[in-house]
């Protein structure tokens, strides 16, 4: 008996998870993903082997092209009338159907005025998705996600006026130096060093923190100018530092202010020329041919041969059954504890738990008729932080000095935010959007309009139930009873 044969009366018998302990035990599988290497099929090897995909997102996409390179018979069942999933990019006229509203996108046609409303960076360590990139010919370019020049805002700090990102991080980490520098000099170190190693420590500490002389901040050209330099012998005169009580009081040093050192976040960032459904357009120009769209799925069955992939053919209303040896499900967790399917009480359960854990993420982008950021605050690319609901504020990083611009007037991912704004009917957001902003850029509803605006609940975009998942403690409950996908592409943020 060959393992195929075996693993197959193993899966028929036992289940999933059956199988899948077997596959362990072989050395088959691993117990969680630890590599992101893509997979070294032998052509042929699937040969006569039928696969059904639940889903034409990027993972669903990267599946039946792997597959099929092998020899696979590979068929995918998408709902929707379009691939990519939450690899979606929002153009003048297309339209945002949520489960109580629907929005046609204002913004005018042309190829530089879009919304990534899902996904919208690709770090530079996202190998598999890269070089899927270089392979299909998709065009990359620098995406600026930090950017000194952008603001921070805080109502319970400054006296609630935006303060410049160079100031709050610099002076930040003039201070710390200041008082580090104190603590060496008064040997108030827990860790004993010599008198060689203490001056070292001292230089770094005050090259780091821009001290001056007597290892003191007094501010820092680091934190920009209130009278720039000029010409000739004109110096200039850098901004005072703003009050370390102050500083504290915000709440940008509890993450935001490192943000852009995250593994996940840091330079270099990029962006697909012409936005992120570029990525899923180069996937279906390759599995195109294999997907059967508006197919909604609605059981998922245990057959002697396999399985049984029931859906509805959503263009003719008639009810359809796929057959195959195989089902790869890349169904968000939300949208398959809605299918009536085989699994077993453990994985039904887990499917369950892992549904109510997606991220209530929403995106509102508005299109403004002059690029106000730039003319008015020298802003090219990057974010700007505010304590107010709508958390970021994003300024494209292409197409510098055109006649118009795309802002994302909010990137929300805290659930309370975003299941109290995903309450609201569109235009009340587009409005609460705008209010938020102004405390950003005094003038802001002069520049951006709610006719001009778009938004998207993730909650509420049907097949898609939610953003990502966000398990937490929960990881140990879901993930042993449902498997962990192999992540070829990397996540998309």
């Amino acid at each position: 008996m060959d393992r195929r044969t075996l693993l197959k009366l193993v899966g028929r018998v036992g289940g999933a998870s059956a199988m899948f302990t077997t596959m362990k035990a072989m050395g088959l599988m691993h117990s969680e993903a630890t590599t992101v290497q893509r997979p070294n099929l032998s052509a042929g090897s699937g040969k006569g082997i039928k696969i059904a995909i639940l889903g034409a997102g990027v993972a669903g996409m990267t599946a039946a092209y792997e597959l099929s390179q092998a020899g696979y018979d590979c068929t995918i069942l998408e709902a929707r009338s379009r691939a990519g999933g939450r690899c979606w990019t929002l153009r003048g006229g297309d339209v945002v159907e949520e489960i109580d509203s629907q929005q046609t996108c204002p913004f005018t046609p042309a190829d530089y005025l879009y919304i990534n409303p899902g996904p919208a960076r690709i770090p530079y360590h996202h190998k598999g998705l890269l070089g899927y990139c270089k392979e299909f010919g998709v065009p990359l370019q620098v995406i600026v996600n930090e950017n000194r020049a952008a603001y921070f805002q805080d109502d319970q700090a400054f006296d609630g006026q935006p303060m410049l990102n160079r100031r709050v991080v610099n002076d930040s980490r003039g201070y710390i130096a200041e008082l580090l520098a104190k603590a060496i000099n008064k040997n108030a170190l827990n860790q004993e060093v010599t008198a060689e190693d203490k001056d070292r420590i001292l230089e770094m500490v005050k090259s780091f923190g821009s001290l001056n002389h007597d290892f003191l901040y007094k501010g820092s050209n680091r934190a920009g100018y209130s009278t720039p330099p000029g010409a000739g012998l004109t110096p200039g005169k850098h901004n005072d530092p703003i009050d370390l009580s102050e500083l504290l009081k915000s709440a940008f040093w509890r993450y935001k202010l490192e943000f852009a050192e995250d593994y996940d976040q840091a330079a270099t960032m990029m962006q697909p020329v012409g936005g992120m459904d570029q990525v899923a357009k180069a996937f279906e120009r390759q599995v195109g041919s294999m997907i059967k769209y508006n197919a909604e799925v609605s059981q998922i069955r245990k057959t002697g041969q396999g399985v049984r992939i029931v859906y509805t053919d959503k263009a003719s209303g008639s009810e359809k059954a796929l057959d195959a040896n195989y089902a790869i499900c890349t169904f968000p967790l939300s949208v398959l504890a809605g299918i009536d399917a085989d699994f077993s009480p453990r994985h039904k359960e887990a499917i369950a738990v892992g549904a109510k854990s997606y991220a209530k993420a929403m995106k509102i982008g508005f299109q403004a008729n002059r690029r106000f950021w730039e003319e008015d605050y020298n802003i090219y690319g990057g974010i700007s932080w505010t304590e107010r609901d709508v958390t970021q504020i994003w300024y494209p990083s292409s197409d510098f000095h055109a006649a118009l611009g795309i802002i994302v007037g909010a990137y929300i991912w805290n659930n309370n935010i975003g299941k109290r704004l995903g309450a609201m009917m569109p235009n009340q957001r587009l409005a609460k959007a705008i209010e938020d902003g102004e405390t950003v850029h005094p003038g802001y509803g002069r520049e951006v309009s709610p006719a001009g605006g778009i938004s998207i609940a993730w909650e509420k975009i049907p097949y898609n139930k939610g953003s990502w998942i966000g398990l937490n403690g929960q990881t140990k409950t879901v993930r042993p009873r449902i498997g962990c996908s192999i992540s070829l592409t990397g996540p998309f943020i």
